[in-house]
């Protein structure tokens, strides 16, 4: 595990503790940077940190083999985001079958894609010193939680953040994918700013919000779009907006957003309650001239199914909530920009 970590962040650098033992990272411990390293690897680390700030923003480009860019964002934590990025990942192949799709989990602190795969293991490396994505359900997976111990807390200061977003975006064999979906961590911090800044995920200028026209550098882009997951909640929508600013910000264009536990049916007398409101991310979304891709109902099949590692586009393809996930997929292709050649 520790050299999974040290080809991660350092190309073979071990981590050390204050005290010059290696920090384990198993069990229950804490894996943790600690500002005085020993010897050879606290040099090693202030050469890497002044090199990277030396060099400002890191260099755009593609990530090879991916034709387009799906990025999976929300503003608050708890609102279903990741559970959404799976789902839209199978739908985008279930509607499809002729399409590659691949999955990014990019949440470091809490990586969600292996539970919800049902996914285990360490990632194989291709002679070109590459990982190799874990597979299954026909979707080529990548998380951070599949480099540690699923107990072990990663305790990172945002320089170490940066640096495994970039390896796990430059450093993973995706061979030929038509679509990536990037589930990232909920709020507007270091993560968010990494990935924008690595890939040029707007492709095109976005001229309104579901037109695009090509730029003059449009052969160096790869053509891509963010989707924003809330509950109808305020207090989620709040942080949801800031979330679709800051792509904005960074000329990422905002495809919709997807109005996630939007009600609860009950099971037995079918009367529907309305348990965060009603239709906020679509008022969020008139403010903000925006698209709602879709509404996903607070559904005890969604939550089963994502626990035992079996979503349900996959395990239960013809239930009203899979047929949900499956339209959602279809508007954000339909707000896509074309593939460039």
């Amino acid at each position: 595990m520790g050299c999974w970590l040290r080809l991660l962040l350092f190309g073979g650098v071990s981590l050390r503790g204050g005290g010059g033992a290696s920090v384990p990272l198993g069990g229950s411990r804490v894996l943790v940077c600690r500002r005085q390293l020993s010897g050879a690897d606290s040099e090693t680390l202030k050469q890497r940190r002044t090199q990277i700030m030396s060099r400002g923003l890191p260099k755009q480009k593609p990530i090879e083999g991916v034709k387009q860019v799906i990025v999976v964002a929300s503003g608050k934590g708890g609102v279903g985001k990741s559970t959404t990025a799976v789902n839209l990942a199978l739908a985008l192949a279930a509607n499809d079958s002729s399409k590659a799709v691949g999955l990014l989990d990019v949440d470091v602190y809490g990586p969600s894609i292996p539970k919800m795969m049902n996914l285990k293991g360490n990632p194989e490396l291709s002679q070109s010193n590459l990982m190799r994505p874990l597979l299954n359900y026909g979707i080529a997976c990548m998380s951070m939680g599949f480099l540690v111990e699923e107990t072990a807390p990663v305790v990172w200061r945002g320089l170490m953040v940066m640096s495994a977003i970039e390896k796990l975006l430059r450093q993973v064999e995706w061979g030929q994918l038509d679509y990536l979906v990037v589930d990232m961590p909920p709020g507007t911090g270091d993560v968010q700013l990494s990935v924008s800044q690595n890939i040029p995920i707007s492709g095109y200028h976005l001229e309104e919000p579901t037109k695009f026209k090509k730029s003059q550098a449009a052969n160096h882009n790869q053509p891509s779009g963010a989707v924003i997951v809330s509950t109808p909640q305020d207090i989620a929508l709040m942080d949801a907006r800031k979330g679709a600013e800051m792509f904005r910000k960074v000329h990422v264009p905002v495809l919709g957003l997807v109005q996630n536990m939007s009600v609860f049916q009950c099971p037995k007398c079918k009367h529907r309650t309305h348990i965060f409101g009603a239709d906020g991310a679509r008022r969020l979304a008139r403010t903000l001239d925006l698209d709602v891709l879709g509404d996903i109902p607070l559904h005890i099949n969604i939550r089963e199914t994502s626990d035992t590692g079996q979503p349900i586009v996959f395990s239960q393809p013809e239930s009203d909530e899979a047929k949900a996930y499956l339209r959602i997929a279809a508007e954000v292709v339909k707000r896509l920009p074309p593939p460039l050649k």
